[in-house]
């Protein structure tokens, strides 16, 4: 179950695709779009992330910071970056603690066959560190739409 909106949102620290490490903490003061995906150029994460990306400018200009979250290394989240010119950090969770921490790394199905993975969700975080929304079952499409209108942002 991921964590619930009413609480604050667990501080951590990854490293970014760029090798920094950054924490939660270090976007206090701004709205932060905390999504979890499964896998870099994946067809439904590539989607999430290009929609993010295409509406960067309207995320920017209402001070929103977006960071995405996947257990691949920094090395795949530089070609994935790369690959699509991605305009936010993307954070490596290697060995997933931090999906595990907001409770988004579970049993998935996918072709009759069962693992566990990193259930597609999304926090929308306020500027004192309070998760306020969570997106589950996240539709890749339409996502960033979503989430705009949630934050009362014009796309």
């Amino acid at each position: 179950m991921p964590l619930p909106a009413g609480i604050p949102a667990p501080d951590f620290e990854l490293l970014d695709d760029t090798n920094v490490p950054r924490k939660l903490s270090d976007f206090r003061g701004r709205n932060v779009v905390l999504y979890f995906y499964p896998a870099d150029d994946t067809p439904g994460c590539t989607k999430e992330a290009c929609n993010f990306r295409d509406d960067y400018s309207a995320y920017e200009n209402a001070g929103v910071q977006i960071l995405g979250v996947s257990p691949d290394t920094v090395k795949s989240h530089v070609k994935f970056k790369q690959k699509f010119q991605l305009p936010f950090p993307l954070l490596a969770d290697e060995g997933h603690k931090v999906c595990d921490l907001y409770g988004v790394w579970g049993p998935k199905k996918f072709m009759g066959r069962e693992y566990e993975g990193v259930l597609r969700t999304t926090f929308l975080i306020d500027e004192n560190g309070k998760i306020v929304k969570v997106f589950e079952k996240v539709r890749p499409a339409e996502h960033s739409m979503e989430v705009l209108s949630a934050l009362g942002v014009p796309s």
